[in-house]
């Protein structure tokens, strides 16, 4: 969409969620034992594990922590966290999806209640903000140009692209973005921070206070243990 960078909005986020890096280690092993649990610990075969694992690289967690995670789930000794997704709104009617792992729903549906209800927000009804953001894949590629890219545009499925600098990012379907990944790799290109996000279609505008707000009911919800991912709609971060 012009004048919104897909880029800028994740990269907020990451560096929001950089800040809390304790927390993030140990969201990072719920979702590599979540992932092994469902699909099995043979990463080849479970694209999930295989997008978990890099993440787990990615934030360096110890090698031995990661593997001990996997095959603790892979013998079904690990906690049964259940996926849940809760739509809002922030301040100014601000979209917002809830990505959580949890092993109690009651708990964590009040976690999250009540951080919205404190900081200008809103549980919202299942589909109430769904409509406004879709799944993605995104993939950085160093020292690709954009004109460089085009020469590969029709040969690989991409959704969308950015050049930030002498790189691009990409958006592809997220059943592709590991063909995608491996199609550069195979060209000798290096790539990065290979994500699965939910990146809104539709945004929304609002003025430097209200952002800080928004801003700050974001980071209060990702320090809750149970919140995997927040996603919003704002234009202009």
């Amino acid at each position: 969409m012009a004048g919104h960078s897909k880029w800028a909005n994740i990269q907020h986020r990451k560096k929001a969620q950089d800040n809390k890096r304790g927390k993030i280690f140990t969201k990072i092993i719920r979702e590599v034992s979540v992932a092994a649990r469902l699909g099995g610990a043979d990463a080849s075969s479970n694209s999930r594990l295989r997008l978990a694992i890099s993440k787990a690289n990615s934030a360096n967690v110890p090698k031995d922590t990661l593997e001990r995670a996997i095959k603790k789930a892979s013998g079904q000794d690990n906690q049964n966290f259940e996926e849940i997704v809760y739509e809002g709104y922030g301040p100014k009617g601000v979209a917002l999806i809830v990505n959580c792992l949890t092993d109690n729903k009651n708990r964590t549906v009040s976690e999250v209640r009540n951080v919205l209800s404190k900081n200008g927000g809103s549980l919202g009804t299942k589909g109430s903000v769904a409509h406004m953001f879709k799944r993605m894949g995104i993939l950085r590629i160093s020292n690709l140009t954009e004109d460089a890219l085009f020469e590969h545009i029709d040969k690989v499925n991409l959704l969308d692209y950015e050049s930030d600098s002498d790189n691009c990012i990409v958006f592809t379907d997220p059943k592709q973005l590991f063909e995608v990944k491996k199609y550069f790799e195979d060209r000798e290109m290096m790539t990065h921070d290979e994500e699965i996000v939910m990146e809104a279609i539709s945004f929304i505008d609002v003025d430097p206070d209200e952002q800080e707000k928004a801003m700050n009911l974001l980071n209060k919800l990702e320090e809750l243990d149970d919140v995997q991912n927040v996603y919003m709609n704002i234009s202009n971060v």
